[in-house]
């Protein structure tokens, strides 16, 4: 059965998509803003992130994130907020009948949250045990050292979260600058899907969301491909794995290639059945767990390989890693893997779609990052157009040894070692 939906656009330039999904029993509120780190100055590194904490922290009809939590909570459903380089978004998740409290809850944090300075002193410790745990965490602390070397320093290349020292400085009138430059309506897009008509979403949102108040947006630094960071970029920890990310940077989310780019990471490093599982696992017993991916930026990305490996092993998972990647762009895939990986790519894809908050999520992040929404069925004819050429190109196009990068994280690091195994 076809996915569908519906759009409108508030006067004051706010969109809203929804997705009728009649046989469900949930809804699931998106709320998505277009502003992420790469958006901030340097000075205010992370501030988008700890916005997105505060602004669970009271309204005036709610005044404590106690408040807020149980009006959701005390009918079952879900409620939190992320923040990326480019969006945030604050969601819930409520049984159907419960949608009115939902959406304005969802408006009411956004729209009023009152921002103590108390409530942001507070909460500063909070953000920062956060970044304190993200670099305690070997393989997330690798992954961050790549797409510093990657991007480099420029604002793709910083931490969603800033620092610990940038986070201890701001105050009240830094955040509400923040939201005066950023939360406008033209800059948001409510996503809603699950058992709710449009009609419903539409004429309980307009009175909700109409006080928000048109106005220009400011630019966003284009990203600089000629700046970048270290080649080889090492944490030794006394540990007993290395977390080890191989990385490069790519073309956009709207590039032409990039279905030819899924198929490719498919058969590349997209689980049990791929390339680098086979080689640096099943073969030759490297590493646990092993694999590639891929993330877009709207004018540049991110192809990544990443293993955990013991750090005798170091060196040649490395060079393993790069003789598999080097052999798609030197060979055709096969026809019969090709087929393979076609059907894995689309199989995953459909069955991300199943709940609610799957396709509020997907149509939401389409239309602040794209605006528009590409159908399944779409993406899916895409992926099959694909041929065993495209692959190759694409391959041939981003697989550059001289564009690598290395991040390791693990116990006495050699970066000569490293760079050795990389060619460097």
């Amino acid at each position: 059965m076809a996915i569908t939906w519906e759009q409108t656009t508030l006067p004051n330039g706010l969109r809203i998509v929804t997705t009728p999904m009649p046989t469900t029993q949930a809804v699931s509120i998106n709320v998505f803003v277009g502003v992420g780190s790469r958006s901030e100055s340097q000075h205010l590194n992370g501030i988008t992130h700890f916005l997105e904490h505060m602004v669970f922290k009271g309204t005036e009809r709610r005044p404590d994130a106690i408040m807020i939590a149980q009006a959701i909570e005390g009918a079952g459903g879900t409620l939190n907020a992320y923040t990326n380089k480019e969006f945030t978004c604050y969601w819930n998740i409520v049984p159907y009948d419960r949608f009115e409290t939902a959406l304005d809850v969802a408006a009411d944090m956004l729209l009023h949250s009152k921002l103590e300075q108390e409530e942001i002193d507070r909460e500063r410790t909070v953000v920062q045990q956060e970044l304190k745990r993200n670099h305690d965490n070997p393989g997330a602390w690798a992954g961050r050292l790549i797409g510093t070397a990657i991007y480099g320093e420029q604002p793709p290349g910083w931490d969603v979260g800033g620092t610990v020292e940038l986070v201890d400085q701001w105050q009240r009138p830094d955040f509400i600058a923040h939201i005066e430059e950023w939360y406008r309506p033209s800059n948001v897009v409510l996503s809603v899907a699950g058992n709710v008509t449009h009609e419903q979403v539409v004429q309980l949102a307009e009175p909700l969301f109409r006080e928000m108040e048109p106005g220009p947006l400011p630019g966003v630094v284009p990203f600089d491909a000629t700046i970048s960071g270290l080649r080889v970029a090492t944490d030794s920890r006394d540990i007993d794995q290395c977390s080890l990310y191989l990385g490069l940077p790519i073309f956009g989310r709207d590039d032409p290639d990039r279905f030819s780019l899924r198929v490719m990471n498919d058969v590349l490093g997209a689980g049990m059945s791929s390339r680098l599982f086979k080689e640096v696992r099943e073969r030759r017993g490297l590493a646990y767990s092993v694999g590639s991916g891929y993330g877009f930026l709207s004018d540049a990305g991110t192809f990544t390989i990443s293993a955990g490996v013991n750090r005798e092993k170091l060196s040649e998972t490395i060079s393993v890693c790069i003789h598999e990647a080097e052999r798609m762009a030197n060979e055709t895939v096969p026809d019969e893997e090709l087929r393979k990986a076609k059907d894995h790519t689309i199989g995953r894809f459909r069955l991300s779609l199943e709940t609610a908050y799957s396709l509020g999520q997907r149509h939401g992040e389409l239309l602040i990052t794209k605006g528009e929404i590409e159908s399944v069925e779409e993406v899916v004819a895409k992926v099959e157009a694909v041929t065993a050429g495209d692959v190759q190109a694409v391959a041939r196009r981003i697989l550059s040894r001289d564009l690598l990068h290395v991040s390791a994280v693990g116990p006495k690091l050699d970066e000569d070692e490293i760079a050795a195994a990389l060619g460097a």
